[in-house]
């Protein structure tokens, strides 16, 4: 009798460990780690996914932020995390794209993450101040080449995806351009319209405004396709600039070892809130399109872009703080 209580308690414990085991993901709050201060660019899209996350799997998804070091320190975080789908990162052109050939000393390797899904794009322009006598690219290139000590270029910081547009198109043209890093974009925008520096490469939303009010004149937009907010604007490409393609994105990876069914999963979820009015018209306010990517789209995305920005980073010779 005892044996038989015994094997019977045994077939019921199996039973309840089965279970546990079989438990779908999400089973507790997951965690999404952003890099930078709470209301950033960065951390209000976490918040958009978080939110919808939350609502369509039934398990709190919560923006932890991380800030310091341009966004490392919540990086090496999540790649330090067990790879369970309890520990996400929302991971920018910087992050994964950027850092990898500019410190010799990064904490993580981007290609070490599991990548979910592209989250959205937004696209660069390139926009000077409206006294300066460049009325298109052709024009610009050639006064940068004519004056003796040539044009200045300002950006949000050394290393930021618009400091590397800038040297990229720097290297596609030949044009005589110095780089002026500035403490971030308000900054950077602000010595531009007082006509301080001459030029810079920045995200549509930040000088849109400046644009429609004459101040600054956008000569192009280094995205593949012209802008549909700005559609008399020509791509780099179609002013006489090829190869210069360059946008700012965000994605969600997870750490290493992280299962493929929580992967794809969390994919064909973030994929179905982008496809939602709310979470596009939230994104479109920030002046970010949409996307939504595998994982195998994304990964592949990733190592195009670190490819791309390790070649300009060489061929301008930056190291980290240039």
């Amino acid at each position: 009798m005892k044996r038989l209580l015994r094997t019977l308690l045994a077939i019921v414990l199996a039973g309840v460990a089965g279970l546990a085991v079989a438990q779908p993901y999400p089973a507790q709050p997951v965690k999404v780690v952003v890099g930078y201060t709470p209301g950033a660019e960065n951390d209000l899209v976490a918040r958009l996914v978080a939110d919808r996350l939350s609502r369509q799997l039934g398990q709190p998804f919560v923006v932890e932020n991380k800030p310091g070091a341009s966004g490392v320190i919540g990086a090496e975080y999540v790649a330090r995390a067990a790879g369970d789908g309890y520990t996400l990162l929302l991971g920018n052109t910087t992050l994964l794209g950027i850092l990898k050939s500019l410190r010799a000393d990064l904490p993580y390797d981007p290609l070490d993450f599991e990548p979910v899904s592209i989250i959205a794009t937004i696209p660069t322009v390139l926009v000077v101040n409206s006294s300066l006598p460049a009325k298109d690219v052709e024009e610009l290139i050639a006064l940068a080449k004519a004056r003796p000590n040539g044009l200045t270029f300002a950006s949000p910081g050394a290393g930021t995806p618009m400091h590397l547009t800038g040297e990229m198109f720097k290297g596609q043209t030949a044009a005589n351009l110095v780089h002026v890093p500035y403490k971030g974009a308000a900054p950077a925008v602000a010595d531009l319209l007082a006509g301080h520096v001459d030029l810079m490469f920045q995200n549509v939303p930040t000088v849109l405004p400046h644009i429609r009010s004459g101040k600054l004149r956008v000569l192009a937009t280094s995205n593949a396709s012209r802008l549909a907010i700005l559609p008399d604007v020509p791509t780099l490409a179609e002013a006489g600039v090829p190869n210069a393609e360059s946008f700012s994105w965000f994605a969600i990876v997870a750490p290493k070892g992280t299962p493929k069914s929580v992967t794809t999963l969390l994919q064909a979820e973030i994929s179905k809130a982008l496809k939602t009015t709310e979470a596009r018209q939230k994104l479109e306010a920030l002046g970010a399109d949409p996307l939504g990517s595998s994982p195998t789209e994304a990964a592949a995305h990733i190592r195009k872009e670190i490819d791309k920005w390790a070649h300009v980073i060489h061929q301008a010779g930056l190291k980290a703080g240039n």
